[in-house]
């Protein structure tokens, strides 16, 4: 045992690092960073290596808005319904991740994503609008054909390669589910993610940020 007395500050620091990963940047507290998970406007505009897009600001106020949605059980076309130990969510994965927040944070085991690879012609961009109405989005992300299936009109626009915003609007749609996902995760839980060389290197350095 040394002379000397704990460092605390050091010791804090370490303890928010395990915590919130995302804040750090190369093993720096990013202040910016602080202040966006906490949802103030941030331009990120420091001289520190950061990963950053056209969009981010949004990406995080997307992350910090609460939803009122609740995942409701349907017996009539459940198999086993009072049995089984699985369960099948049908729903708006953004929505979806937020509900499930209470009662799954910290103890999912593994999580496997397919997300949409950007390759130009897919549609996964989620118009989200601060501007509109909880109902308007409700019944917009509600807009079903007659077998079921949501309508890529209502939900999704396409992500064109001549959009100026191509990679940042993939970086936005990705960023919140990612942060979310993570939050489910135990701390030995494991995340896969399918992708292509469209965009593997900026879902490594969206990953490495948000899961260290």
């Amino acid at each position: 045992m040394d002379g000397e007395s704990l460092d605390t500050k050091h010791d804090n620091l370490q303890r928010l690092k395990e915590l919130f990963p995302e804040l750090f940047a190369e093993s720096q507290l990013d202040w910016e960073k602080v202040k966006a998970a906490f949802g103030e406007d941030i331009n990120f505009a420091n001289e520190r290596y950061v990963l950053n897009w056209a969009g981010k600001s949004d990406a995080f106020k997307v992350l910090q808005q609460p939803t009122t949605a609740t995942l409701k059980p349907i017996p009539e076309e459940s198999v086993n319904f009072d049995t089984t130990q699985n369960l099948f969510i049908e729903g708006e994965n953004l929505e979806v991740l937020k509900a499930l927040q209470k009662a799954y944070y910290g103890k999912v085991k593994c999580i496997i994503i397919d997300p949409p690879y950007n390759t130009g012609s897919d549609s996964f961009i989620y118009p989200d609008r601060f501007s509109e109405k909880k109902e308007d989005y409700l019944k917009r992300i509600g807009d079903k054909d007659e077998e079921g299936y949501l309508l890529k009109e209502g939900l999704f626009r396409k992500n064109s390669k001549d959009s100026g915003h191509y990679h940042s609007n993939w970086l936005s749609m990705m960023y919140p589910r990612l942060f979310l996902a993570k939050n489910l995760l135990r701390d030995d839980g494991v995340i896969f993610v399918h992708i292509d060389d469209n965009e593997v290197h900026n879902l490594r350095l969206v990953m490495n940020e948000i899961f260290g």
